[in-house]
């Protein structure tokens, strides 16, 4: 059985979105199917942002993301859920990944200027976004850069591979029966592990 980490990245508390609805439908497959699941809901989380490559470097990690990180490598695969926002993730989320995958903990880097090692070889990952404009779109104009941002120079660069990715696009106002659709396909994913 699979151990998967569920990050939630949508930045707004105040009320539950489709983020929240796809990252549910994903961990009842999972649970089903006798994976384990955990949750972390980086807007419930406390951390700083980085200030400087001296405290990225050196200042330890506050203990919200001390935590994420113990989840992380325990994890077997991570769900990675957020909203497109002026073309990227939140930057809270954005701010939550560069505090949890820190030297010394995603890679070691032996010497200044040299790419070191990654340490979290062996885990997969699922990226899942939603948008307003159509998917399609996002792919083809944009060359979805962010997703890709994401899945190389993040993920990839600690080890982390195969990446795979979900997009749901004109999300607002659809209708019941095509969410239907998605919370289904997520189940299915979830039940997978993938």
């Amino acid at each position: 059985m699979t151990r998967i980490v569920i990050i939630q990245g949508h930045p707004d508390t105040s009320e539950r979105h489709l983020g929240h609805a796809l990252a549910d439908a994903y961990a009842e497959g999972a649970a089903s199917a006798g994976h384990t699941v955990r949750h972390i809901a980086v807007a419930e989380l406390e951390f700083p942002l980085l200030g400087s490559q001296k405290e990225w470097h050196e200042a330890s990690p506050p203990a919200a993301v001390t935590q994420a990180q113990q989840a992380v490598g325990w994890a077997d695969h991570l769900v990675i859920l957020y909203p497109l926002w002026l073309g990227t993730m939140p930057a809270l989320l954005k701010g939550f990944m560069e505090q949890l995958f820190r030297p010394g903990f995603a890679f070691s880097q032996e010497q200044p200027g040299t790419m070191g090692k990654c340490l979290l070889t062996g885990k997969s990952a699922r990226i899942v976004v939603t948008m307003g404009m159509p998917a399609l779109f996002y792919r083809w104009y944009f060359h979805a850069h962010s997703l890709k941002s994401l899945e190389h120079n993040i993920l990839h660069f600690v080890g982390i591979r195969p990446v795979k990715a979900t997009l749901f696009g004109r999300v607002e106002g659809v209708s019941d029966a095509r969410r239907r659709t998605w919370l289904k396909r997520m189940n299915r994913l979830g039940v997978r592990a993938r």
